[in-house]
């Protein structure tokens, strides 16, 4: 594989999981304590609503493509095992997969979809919703900090070729 394929790929890797941790970090820094200011109703009733709209091209080819290049990380880790930036590429994208990709799927959508049924009007809006605000944000904060880490180090993987 030449290099220049080698190199165009793990950047466009360090810098999808960049933009997914700037996403994860703006809803921790912003846009949840932004809804924190709302009535607990108001706040799932705008929770909901961003659910919804979040499921849109752009940010799904955002999500999916950081998971796809986080897989063709893995794989040029292997290609390249025993050479200096191996590791870092295999750790940037287990950090990736697992820390963005697999809390979203397995710990954030199943909240979300939780949240979807609550009644924004219905007398348990407001424990529900401090419930999921604290425990959705504390590990959106992990996500932030998975996806920072392996941009770090797709890039820390650059430099080792260099």
């Amino acid at each position: 594989m030449p290099d220049s394929v080698f190199f165009a790929l793990t950047l466009a890797s360090a810098v999808s999981a960049g933009l997914m941790a700037g996403i994860y970090f703006a809803f921790s820094s912003m846009v949840m304590p932004g809804l924190r200011r709302l009535q607990p109703g108001e706040a799932v009733r705008s929770m909901q609503a961003i659910n919804v709209a979040v499921i849109n091209p752009w940010f799904l080819a955002a999500f999916l493509g950081s998971a796809a290049l986080a897989l063709v990380s893995l794989i040029f880790s292997l290609v390249r095992w025993g050479e200096e930036e191996a590791i870092y590429l295999l750790i940037g994208g287990l950090l990736l997969i697992f820390g963005s990709i697999g809390l979203t799927r397995g710990y954030h959508i199943p909240r979300n979809n939780a949240l979807a049924l609550v009644d924004p009007d219905g007398q348990e809006a407001k424990e529900r919703w401090e419930t999921y605000d604290a425990e959705w944000t504390s590990w959106n904060h992990i996500r932030s900090i998975a996806s920072l880490a392996s941009a770090i180090l797709f890039a820390a993987g650059l430099a080792a070729v260099e």
